[in-house]
């Protein structure tokens, strides 16, 4: 069967861009800011989180204000995380034509 050899080369060939992207994503930095900069978030391209960065000044802030403003910088930096890698995957494994898979 000549095209079961061609489906293996293909998907060996898309697992080799697949991990060469995902340590392409893992070096890729995000910064989310929110509540006009007091909170900043530093999260890479694979969604883990590096760092959170909270102005002193917007501590003193009502504490119900801060949680929600740091929520809302946590979920955007984790929806712009999500996005970028489900684009840049999407246009590794769109190149590989696998019928019966993608």
């Amino acid at each position: 069967m000549p095209g079961v050899g061609k489906l293996l080369k293909q998907a060996q060939k898309m697992q080799r861009s697949i991990e060469t992207l995902q340590a392409q994503l893992e070096a890729r930095e995000i910064d989310v800011a929110a509540g006009g900069g007091a909170v900043r978030i530093k999260v890479n391209a694979s969604g883990r989180f590096l760092s959170l960065t909270l102005d002193p000044e917007f501590l003193r802030e009502d504490p119900k204000l801060v949680s929600d403003t740091v929520l809302a910088a946590v979920q955007d930096a984790a929806k712009q995380a999500k996005e970028l890698n489900d684009s840049e995957m999407q246009k590794v494994t769109s190149a590989f034509q696998m019928p019966g898979i993608f």
